[in-house]
């Protein structure tokens, strides 16, 4: 039996999430490597001592699961004054069923919060400064979306109505094509403007957080709570506009309450059971198929009606080739002034490489190209040969296949799959550096990488 103890006790140590084990009478009997980083209390002073001498009663939730005899799972949870974990917690049964202790496994989550409320805190500041630097109040918000296509100036005609009614907005379009940036210039253009804008991407939220960072809580809610509440997000765009990011990555139980938010306009924060009244226009954004994802029953189909009262779509860039050299020539000035360097110019034979190219990350990846001409041209125009040191892509494909690519062309899928593929594979399994080559988010590819059950 020694043995097998030890190979648990070895076992438990090397688990990366801190683990307590408590006895009947609340004392400690196991305490790994990791619940000492994560608390700052060594073995030797907690081990068979009574768990409440280093913590409140209220903030234990073993203790609480030692006398309900209930489990818990995936609970958010502050055991101490900032610290933040998400914790399962069992009760310990002998073969007689009688009690005999308790185990807690806790996943410290402290820098994805603090990371979450900094981003928080930075977007209330640029959406001041935004405001500051916006003297000219005549200026159109629209001329932010670079281009002269039609298939560019058919959305903004659309976007340019929604402005300016309250009704709630769906831009569909595929990652990098500027959805943000449209749902920016319709707040901006609205009666709106002089309120908040409060962006928030649904895919980059953990599931255990999501309700409180929507919805926010009440003083004591919950064990570590903070003492006067906190709003949510919804709450703190009252009379502007809430930008749901990736909304088709919302989860199932946050949808329901999303959509009650809509039909009522009144929201209830988690420990609240009057609730309050909220004047927030939404605008929801996505690079998925919700009509697919609603038959696989992975999103709700009367909340799409209701985000779906105006429909736009953002064109990526291969269908709008036309606008190319105008926002090659605004990122360039962009980020020359930003280097404090002079713009380089670009000369034909690259222009024309880069009609070429499809450009899988839309204007992301095309502005990300930019700045790495501006930071790495040690002359001043850029021809062809020095695009390939820029952008092995291009290299790669000096014969494209020449086709329109639709949002309901056939192969559209195949080909994104096989991009990514194609990168993961370049990058050697790296999952940054592929991102990067492609023009996306972190977060977008591995979204993609798991609807096409890709490994890497």
């Amino acid at each position: 039996m020694s043995n097998e103890r030890n190979i648990l006790e070895t076992l438990l140590s090397t688990e990366e999430d801190a683990i307590t084990i408590i006895n009947k009478d609340k004392k400690v009997i196991f305490w790994n490597e990791s619940a000492v980083h994560t608390y700052n209390i060594e073995k030797d002073q907690i081990l068979n001592k009574d768990i409440t001498d280093f913590f409140h009663d209220e903030d234990l939730m073993v203790l609480k699961v030692l006398i309900t005899k209930k489990p818990v799972r995936n609970t958010y949870h502050r055991p101490r004054r900032g610290k933040h974990v998400v914790i399962n917690a069992s009760p310990i049964f002998n073969n007689q069923n009688e009690l005999i202790g308790a185990v807690s496994v806790e996943r410290d989550i402290t820098q994805i919060v603090k990371l979450n409320d900094n981003l928080v805190m930075t977007t209330a500041e640029l959406n001041e400064l935004r405001q500051k630097v916006i003297t000219d109040r005549d200026e159109n918000p629209f001329s932010k979306m670079v281009g002269k296509s039609k298939a560019l100036q058919d959305t903004i005609q659309i976007a340019s109505k929604a402005a300016k009614i309250d009704a709630t907005t769906l831009i569909l379009g595929e990652s990098g094509t500027g959805k943000e940036i449209c749902a920016r210039a319709i707040h901006e253009s609205s009666s709106r403007k002089n309120g908040p804008f409060i962006p928030v991407n649904c895919g980059a939220i953990p599931n255990s957080l999501f309700e409180s960072e929507l919805f926010g809580y009440e003083g004591g809610a919950f064990t570590g709570a903070e003492k006067n509440g906190k709003a949510g997000k919804i709450e703190m765009a009252d009379g502007g506009t809430l930008f749901l990011d990736e909304v088709g990555e919302l989860p199932l139980d946050m949808q329901v309450k999303l959509l009650r938010v809509l039909q009522e306009n009144w929201i209830y924060r988690i420990g609240d059971s009057k609730g309050k009244k909220v004047n927030v226009r939404f605008i929801a954004a996505t690079n998925q198929n919700l009509e697919r994802l609603i038959q696989e029953k992975k999103f709700r189909e009367d909340l799409f009606y209701r985000l779906n009262v105006i429909q736009l779509t953002m064109p990526p860039l291969r269908n709008r080739a036309g606008d190319i050299p105008e926002l090659i020539e605004f990122f360039l000035k962009q980020f020359a002034n930003k280097y404090q360097v002079p713009v380089p110019i670009v000369k034909h034979d690259a222009l024309q490489m880069l009609h070429q190219y499809q450009w899988p990350g839309n204007i992301r990846e095309l502005r990300n190209l930019c700045e790495r001409i501006v930071i790495l041209s040690e002359k001043q125009t850029v021809d062809k040969e020095d695009l390939s040191s820029y952008f092995q892509n291009l290299v790669q494909e000096t014969n494209p296949p020449q086709i329109e690519i639709t949002d309901s062309f056939p192969g559209k899928e195949e080909m994104e799959r096989r991009l990514i593929e194609e990168a993961i594979s370049w990058s050697n399994g790296n999952k940054s550096k592929a991102a990067k080559k492609l023009g996306i988010s972190r977060v977008t590819l591995y979204n993609k990488m798991k609807k096409y059950g890709l490994n890497g």
